[in-house]
């Protein structure tokens, strides 16, 4: 309706409201070309952000980085009331990294300076892990530096492991995780690993997932690692090593052969080789009578050492 005429026909209230009408699309238009450039704009921000921050997390990570890892274990499986902790710790440089325990590397460390001075301290009474994993993080080889009895050995493995991902999620630290599964030395493991580090790597040795692992345990609950710190560290990782053990460089095959037979006879390296000497009390006391002794000490401790990492290796 023309509101001057007050005729619905009015040529001017038609092209007053076509007027309208074509004012109306043009700026439909330019709200859509808007709306549409401002959606384009906000996901190439989103992906340029998200870029940058896998590229800063990458370099930041990959440059030179400690983590912090507990490990929980039951050592005897007849005894589950029993539960150990161990801080361990995972060394990534540009190339490599190398896991250890953390009260092993600063034991190690004080020797090494101390001895250096001409000083030679025994190291502390405590049971420390002296197990040690370096990884080439390109490679599926993996060095394990592990001491039996009185030798000490450079054992290379070659361990390829078999992920399933799955579409679970979790938090760990402030880090979005994922769930996966694998199998490895008998066990089957739960691992918990973040993309927003980008390090394909883990504690022990373990590896291979799309970024970092912040927690693997096996189902049964016998063994957990799980992260609690990271620390950026300056130089190059390079474990202190005290030259108090001759290493030897051996295969995984004959690894594992020397490792059965040490449980079966512990002290087999050390026979005969026990002096006679006298106590404090004035007794006399025969090399084969100490001998006895140390043998029945390290069966019961090997007795109550049975719930290992790599179970498989208990096996006959």
């Amino acid at each position: 309706m023309c509101y001057k005429c007050h005729s619905f026909v009015c040529s001017r209230s038609y092209t007053y409201t076509l007027l309208n009408l074509f004012e109306y699309v043009v700026v439909l238009k330019i709200y859509n070309h808007i709306f549409i450039n401002r959606t384009i704009i906000m996901n190439r921000l989103y992906l340029l952000i998200n870029s940058f921050t896998i590229l800063t997390s990458c370099f930041f990570y990959g440059q030179n980085s400690s983590f912090i890892y507990e490990h929980r274990y039951i050592s005897d499986s007849t005894n589950r009331k029993v539960i150990n902790t161990e801080i361990m710790t995972l060394s990534v440089n540009k190339d490599r990294s190398e896991f250890y325990s953390m009260d092993k590397f600063k034991s190690d460390s004080t020797l090494l300076v101390e001895s250096k001075k001409g000083v030679f301290m025994m190291p502390p009474n405590k049971l420390m892990n002296s197990d040690r994993v370096r990884k080439q993080l390109q490679s599926t080889t993996i060095d394990y530096i592990t001491i039996i009895s009185n030798s000490k050995y450079l054992v290379s493995q070659n361990i390829i492991l078999e992920w399933n991902i799955l579409q679970e999620f979790d938090n760990i630290l402030g880090y979005r995780t994922q769930k996966a599964r694998t199998e490895f030395g008998g066990r089957k493991w739960i691992a918990w690993f973040t993309k927003e580090i980008s390090i394909q790597d883990g504690p022990y040795k373990f590896y291979g997932l799309p970024g970092l692992i912040l927690k693997i345990e096996d189902i049964g609950k016998n063994h957990t690692f799980e992260l609690k710190g990271i620390r950026k560290t300056a130089v190059n990782f390079v474990y202190p090593e005290l030259g108090n053990f001759k290493l030897f460089k051996i295969s995984n095959s004959k690894y594992e052969k020397i490792f059965k037979n040490y449980r079966k006879y512990p002290i087999a390296d050390l026979a005969g080789t026990f002096p006679d000497y006298t106590n404090s009390t004035g007794v006399l006391i025969s090399g084969r009578e100490t001998e006895r002794l140390e043998e029945k000490r390290r069966k019961d401790q090997i007795k109550k050492d049975n719930n290992i990492i790599e179970l498989n290796l208990l096996k006959k």
